[in-house]
């Protein structure tokens, strides 16, 4: 009682004053007028309901009568007092996207419809942006630039591996859904934006006005080390992503290759079947990974056999998620090959992307996924079976990617072994 007289009080504080005469009334009579008035103001009501129905929750739902009443409060006091003109649909999706955040899990989030339509275009392969490969910082929860698509306006722009993105056309987007950072950076090729970015060793924020183009992503890059080392290199699980690391597996394996380096490096993950038919190539017949819902019913992946079988080495650094902790699981549990280089990201939990009525939409954690031994690697990465730190300044000095270096060493020793 204490607590609703006191917020009567407030709302009625300009209301009330020059009636001093009626206080001599009596306390009946007040009470009367008192909600006489904030019914006539919209107002009364709300508030009678939303304490006195506490009682009256709705079971199957978080929101319950007191809660609708006390929406309606807020919507009544920001009517009756806010000073400022507002606009009541970002008053709604402000609400939306505060609701989910309340779960307090960084990889569920509320859309817009004009936000949940940019994420769901069909990316094949092709897109009309500024051309980066991203992560988010663990620290921060800020996009940081894995490293600019070759030949991109990002590129072009100065764009830099480490560059940490802190604005998008002047808004603050240290801290938003990483999804929606995305979309803000993509449009119609000949447009415009301005990305703002921290830098390692600069005080002030860089701003680069980049005019989007095409970009087309080829996610699949692959070489001959040596006359028996093939080189392939993922730096996404995109829809396009398969076909290419199959093409390319194959011309590899035209050109005498006996063993394989399998970079993983900084690649940050996507789509999770694509994840599922590449570890096919480097796992024997059985489990590839399992997922988990909240009620416990699992779900199996599994590979057909269908194995390369040659000395294998996955490269793999703190950049490596998801999808990509999908393959490295899978090898590493299955023995099939050595994974080098340092512990991967650790997302190890599955959204869904689900529509809503009105053309929003929600992305929403549902399960979580464990290796072949039902390892849950969420929040700890997976390990290494030989660390090779990252030797930063012998790359910017020498050129030279001692990660890689170790690898080609490593498998040329194995294929001695089986001379």
């Amino acid at each position: 009682m204490e607590e609703r007289n006191k917020l009567l009080n407030i709302l009625n504080k300009e209301k009330n004053r020059g009636r001093a005469q009626g206080i001599a009334i009596g306390i009946a009579v007040t009470i009367a007028i008192l909600i006489s008035v904030l019914i006539w103001a919209g107002i009364g009501m709300g508030i009678f309901r939303y304490f006195t129905t506490g009682a009256f929750f709705r079971k199957s739902s978080v929101i319950g009568t007191r809660e609708e009443d006390k929406l309606a409060v807020l919507n009544d006091v920001i009517e009756t007092y806010y000073l400022d003109e507002y606009d009541e649909n970002e008053l709604k999706e402000s609400m939306y996207k505060g609701y989910v955040d309340g779960l307090n899990d960084p990889y569920s989030q509320y859309y817009t419809k004009k936000e949940f339509t940019e994420l769901m275009e069909d990316n094949n392969g092709t897109f009309e942006g500024i051309g980066v490969y991203l992560s988010v910082d663990q620290e921060t929860q800020t996009l940081e630039v894995i490293r600019p698509i070759e030949g991109s306006p990002a590129e072009k722009a100065g764009m830099r591996e480490g560059d940490l993105i802190v604005e998008v056309d002047g808004e603050d987007v240290i801290g938003q859904d990483s999804d929606i950072v995305i979309s803000k950076m993509r449009g119609e090729k000949g447009t415009k934006v301005s990305v703002g970015v921290m830098r390692e060793g600069e005080e002030d924020i860089i701003r680069f006005d980049i005019v989007r183009d095409v970009v087309e992503s080829v996610t699949v890059t692959s070489e001959m080390l040596t006359d028996d080392i093939g080189y392939l290199s993922l730096s996404e699980f995109a829809s396009v992503s398969y076909d290419q690391f199959r093409l390319q597996l194959n011309e590899l394996k035209k050109q005498g290759m006996k063993a394989l380096v399998f970079d993983l490096r900084s690649n940050t993950g996507g789509d999770f079947d694509i994840a599922v038919k590449i570890a096919d190539k480097f796992c024997p017949e059985g489990l590839v990974v399992y997922i988990e819902d909240k009620d416990g019913n699992r779900e199996e992946y599994n590979s057909d056999a269908d194995m390369l079988g040659i000395p294998l080495v996955v490269l793999v650094n703190g950049y490596s998620a998801s999808s990509s902790e999908i393959v490295t699981g899978a090898v590493k549990d299955h023995g099939t090959g050595t994974i080098m280089g340092t512990t991967t990201y650790g997302k190890g939990v599955v959204q869904r992307v689900l529509p809503l009525g009105d053309g929003s939409g929600i992305k929403v954690t549902i399960a979580k996924y464990y290796t072949p031994d039902g390892y849950n690697i969420h929040g700890v990465g997976i390990e290494p079976d030989v660390t090779v730190e990252w030797d930063y300044e012998k790359y910017r000095d020498e050129g030279t990617d001692n990660q890689l270096e170790a690898a080609r060493e490593y498998l040329e020793k194995e294929l001695e072994k089986g001379i």
